[in-house]
């Protein structure tokens, strides 16, 4: 767990966690990472992947994402996760595992 400084009263991770934060927040910013998981996707194939999402918002989140260095996009490839964007899945693992738990028992 993060904890503040000793004596300062500061969190050294705030700037970090605030900008991520603001960026999680984003509609669509976490499926489309999350879609992004097994690979390069191309555009339409990730369109597709997220649904509702419309065209305009999509090229809006893959170009913050891209600034913010979670994904990156290589011409015949299409979109796919940096060594940020798949370090940042790999921290998510132990959500997805309460998420599946937590889904499993709102069913019972």
């Amino acid at each position: 767990m993060v904890t503040r400084s000793a004596g300062t009263g500061t969190n050294p991770y705030k700037d970090g966690i605030n900008a991520a934060i603001d960026l999680f927040h984003r509609r669509w910013t976490m499926r489309i990472l999350w879609e992004l998981r097994s690979g390069p996707v191309n555009f339409r194939a990730l369109q597709t992947a997220c649904a509702e999402v419309s065209s305009s918002v999509l090229n809006v989140r893959l170009a913050e994402l891209r600034e913010a260095n979670l994904v990156d996009h290589a011409s015949g490839e299409g979109y796919a996760l940096t060594r940020w964007g798949e370090e940042l899945l790999n921290a998510m693992e132990p959500l997805v595992l309460w998420a599946g738990r937590w889904q499993k028992a709102r069913k019972v």
